[in-house]
């Protein structure tokens, strides 16, 4: 095995990489019982927070583009776990909600992620906790 430089592990973007391959792992095992991958999870977190929003108010508060949303919300329509409506007031306009599969799953689904978040934060003390969130929303 070669030996990695000597500046490696002090490289962010490596260590972000790390960081997030591990969280990432470890929440798609917890999920997978559900049919559900990471982003899918996210989406209907974002639509319990607020049910009826459209495709783009969706994207800017998940911060994802709209190509990365548009293949996943169709796969989620397919499956099931949302559903698509148009708005009464423009016909032109398609609301999403989560289905009622959904709202069968969401309190298992929230608790997954609050095990994911608090398997994360597990080798933090509680001040570093809150300093790690400031930090990572800070980067964001």
């Amino acid at each position: 095995m070669s030996k990695l430089p000597e500046d490696l592990p002090d490289c962010m973007v490596f260590l972000l990489g790390k960081a997030y391959q591990r969280a990432h792992a470890g929440f798609k095992k917890q999920l997978k019982k559900y049919g559900l991958t990471n982003m899918q999870h996210l989406v209907l977190e974002g639509l319990w927070y607020a049910p009826g929003m459209t495709a783009a108010e969706l994207c800017k508060l998940l911060i994802i583009d709209k190509a990365t949303a548009s293949g996943i919300l169709e796969r989620m329509v397919d499956t099931g776990w949302i559903v698509k409506k148009q708005d009464p007031g423009d016909g032109r306009v398609q609301r999403l909600y989560p289905s009622e599969k959904a709202g069968e799953f969401k309190d298992r689904l929230i608790d997954e992620r609050k095990k994911a978040n608090k398997n994360i934060l597990k080798k933090f003390n509680l001040e570093e906790q809150v300093l790690f969130k400031r930090l990572l929303r800070d980067l964001i």
